[in-house]
């Protein structure tokens, strides 16, 4: 069994030059889209996918960047491929998710919910869920916009995903030195000051240890410029695959051409 990513996307919510930050997780052949944002369904097609390709989707939370292209997936699904998608999301998401961003969209009689599109699964915070033989995944709930619940992903006990976070180093480092975290994607707004996003000056402050094994995303269209200056962290590169069990903090990028 062998983890795979590939970012569809590395892009803030703001960015242009890059898709919104949204990835595909692969074990065994099964595909994972990890966050479904407005330029989703643009970005599969770049890659020679489409939303047929995909067994489930799992969303962090409800900004447009990281779900906007939900709508597109559940008509493409009924009407071009005749079968509901899976969707696994935190049992606190599904709600506002349906009454807040996708029901005036899809919603065609007062009778169809969420399930109707969709065949959903709830998760609670802090539980192991299998999602594919082979891929397991935590929610990890992080802050990000007040009142809004938002998670970050733990994948197989050893790979730590941000789903849009404020720096919070005592996480980061509960989870590298309590729980052998080995690999972490972590957002990283470029310019402080760093109010919904980590940015870039306060993860330099993390440890060595840390900063080894964090691989930067959702990042603006300016990161070039940044080139060198992440200390002993790295950028993610849209669209690159990454065979993650071979990630290391010792060890450069595992890429597969």
């Amino acid at each position: 069994m062998e983890l795979k990513i590939q970012m569809l996307g590395t892009g803030s919510a703001f960015a242009k030059a890059f898709n919104n930050n949204n990835a595909m997780l692969t074990v065994d052949g099964l595909n994972l889209l990890v966050d479904c944002g407005i330029t989703a369904p643009k970005a599969l097609h770049e890659l020679g996918y489409n939303f047929n390709d995909l067994d489930a989707v799992l969303i962090t939370h409800i900004h447009a960047d990281h779900m906007g292209g939900l709508e597109e997936l559940a008509f493409q699904m009924k009407f071009i491929y005749g079968r509901k998608p899976t969707l696994y999301l935190a049992d606190t998401l599904v709600e506002p998710l349906w009454e807040h961003s996708l029901k005036g969209g899809l919603q065609q009689d007062a009778s169809e919910t969420l399930e109707s599109f969709f065949v959903v699964h709830p998760l609670k915070e802090g539980v192991s869920h299998e999602i594919f033989p082979g891929l397991n995944v935590e929610l990890i709930g992080t802050k990000h916009i007040p009142n809004k619940p938002n998670y970050s992903l733990l994948f197989n006990d050893f790979f730590f995903y941000s789903g849009d976070t404020v720096f919070d180093p005592d996480l980061l480092k509960d989870l590298v030195n309590a729980r052998g975290v080995r690999i972490i994607f972590h957002d990283c707004q470029l310019h402080p000051p760093g109010v919904v996003h980590a940015c870039l000056s306060q993860l330099l402050t993390l440890p060595d240890s840390i900063q080894e094994r964090t691989f930067l995303m959702h990042y603006g269209d300016d990161q070039p410029e940044f080139a060198g200056r992440t200390g002993k962290m790295r950028f993610v590169e849209q669209q690159r695959i990454y065979a993650v069990d071979r990630l290391t903090f010792a060890e450069q990028f595992g890429m597969i051409d």
